[in-house]
């Protein structure tokens, strides 16, 4: 993957790899990290997890360490608000390392454009490649371009 020009992406990208650091001596898994802008308010948000699920003592531990790096570090002009949390249930799978974990589990898949007037498709994830998604349902498999996804995260069952 390109690294990117955007400097909110770099405030993105300069966090993971300090997180990556903090991996070393914590076990916990960085599942996606962004500085986004919602409501006139900037984010840093990492999401992350660890084997059976992330505590809120855990965020608030991590959250503390990561706040005290940037206030050293103080790389980000914007004011902003630091987020760690869990990736909750219907997190979205944007990494190739998402689609190796979620390998054999069911994925809900959303379009930019319809296939034979169908933009959701939802399966088995079968596996990858730098160009497509297959998915497995009902004995049929589908090969989807990973260009026209929107949106892939592991399918919410209640």
């Amino acid at each position: 993957m390109a690294k990117s020009n955007s400097k909110h992406e770099q405030y993105a990208q300069r966090t993971e790899e300090f997180l990556r650091e903090l991996q070393k001596s914590m076990d916990f898994e960085i599942v996606d990290v962004e500085f986004v802008r919602e409501a006139g308010m900037w984010y840093l948000r990492a999401y992350c997890d660890m084997e059976g699920g992330i505590g809120v003592d855990d965020c608030a531990d991590l959250s503390r360490k990561v706040s005290d790096w940037l206030d050293r570090e103080d790389f980000i002009p914007e004011n902003y608000i630091l987020e760690i949390s869990s990736p909750g249930l219907g997190r979205q799978l944007k990494k190739d390392r998402d689609l190796i974990r979620e390998n054999g589990k069911e994925v809900e898949i959303r379009l930019f454009k319809a296939i034979e007037k169908q933009k959701e498709f939802s399966g088995i994830l079968k596996g990858f490649d730098e160009k497509s998604i297959t998915i497995e349902s009902e004995g049929t498999k589908t090969v989807l371009e990973r260009s026209n996804i929107a949106m892939i995260r592991l399918a919410l069952d209640f």
